[in-house]
């Protein structure tokens, strides 16, 4: 059995472009992302996909594997499956080149119940929302979570919902952190099926699984993490590692 993680990085980007690329404190973001996915005690391989040279030298650079894959591949998901099509693997995660400050711990979290139980075909990681602002955030993806630790449902709009529309702090709202396991056939399949009604809807590709009857288990973390797609979220990042904080 052998579990690949694959980091998909581009350097266009509408809201901040050369992300990948940004600074902090004296390395690369790209760079932070992979050597703490190194540290996941179930990955076996760490690979940096892109179509972009500058981020292919960076991360030759910093002495990491990386391969240039196509420009035409539409999403990170994509360049996740051209990079793995041909590899003998079983197990392989997409990792967000924008999370500097995911912690090892969490990409094991999401591959263990894969290697515990051959029927899950994806695994991803959500946390518990404890504040109105990300509850009703459109850019904050939430999911509804039957009692058997599986997905019924990702959403830009506030749910579970209420009669009264009101904020609940004591309702289950958790918020969905966009790091997943796959196994490889589901993510083979997953490429090459035609995008679903509700997905594109919500505009949350990971939709497609759910409509075509394909099971998501997912994890709870109480860990902080921060996804950069913004200078300011940049500077949250840095503000946190300077302080000590992960």
């Amino acid at each position: 059995m052998r579990v690949v993680g694959v980091i998909p990085a581009r350097y266009a980007s509408s809201r901040f472009e050369g992300k990948a690329l940004a600074d902090i404190l004296g390395k690369p973001m790209v760079q932070h992302v992979y050597e703490r996915s190194l540290r996941a005690q179930t990955i076996d391989l760490v690979i940096v996909a892109t179509d972009d040279e500058r981020i292919y030298e960076a991360v030759k650079g910093f002495g990491g594997e990386v391969v240039m894959t196509s420009p035409d591949c539409p999403t990170g998901t994509h360049r996740v499956a051209e990079v793995i099509r041909e590899m003998d693997c079983e197990i392989v995660l997409n990792i967000q080149g924008d999370e500097p400050l995911l912690e090892p711990e969490m990409l094991d979290a999401i591959v263990q119940p894969l290697l515990d139980d051959p029927a899950i075909p994806v695994c991803t990681l959500v946390y518990r929302i404890g504040s109105e602002d990300f509850y009703r955030d459109p850019n904050v993806v939430k999911v509804v979570v039957d009692r058997s630790g599986f997905a019924m449902y990702f959403s830009r709009s506030p749910i579970p919902g209420n009669k009264s529309l009101s904020w609940d702090p004591d309702a289950p709202a958790f918020g969905h952190i966009g790091l997943y396991a796959y196994r490889k056939e589901a993510l083979l399949w997953f490429v090459q099926a035609e995008p679903a009604p509700f997905e594109r809807a919500e505009g949350l590709e990971q939709l497609r699984f759910l409509e075509n009857g394909y099971r998501i288990r997912v994890i709870e973390t109480d860990r902080p993490t921060i996804g950069v797609d913004t200078p300011a979220d940049l500077e949250r990042v840095i503000r946190r590692l300077s302080e000590g904080k992960t």
